[in-house]
C-alpha cells in the first residue's frame, strides 16, 4: 500500500501521460508534417485527415499548426 495521499498519486499518474518536450514537433526551425497537423488537431490519422492536413499546410504553411496549439 502506498504512503502517498490519493490525490498525489492521481496527479503523478496524470503527469506520466504528458508528452515530454523532447518528443514535441514544434518550433520555428522545423517544418510540420501532415501527421503533425492531424495529431495537433486531435483527429485520427486517416487518409482523409492526412489529405485535409496537406491541403491546409499548402495554403497556410506553418501557421496551420500554430493555430492548433495553445
Amino acid at each position: 500500500m502506498s504512503e502517498e495521499p490519493e490525490s498525489i498519486s492521481a496527479a503523478m499518474a496524470e503527469a506520466r501521460r504528458v508528452t515530454p518536450d523532447r518528443l514535441l514537433h514544434t518550433g520555428a526551425s522545423d517544418r510540420p508534417s501532415a501527421e503533425d497537423l492531424v495529431l495537433a488537431s486531435g483527429r485520427d490519422l486517416t487518409p482523409r485527415t492526412l489529405e485535409w492536413a496537406r491541403r491546409k499546410l499548402a495554403v497556410e504553411g506553418r501557421s496551420a499548426l500554430d493555430k492548433q496549439l495553445p
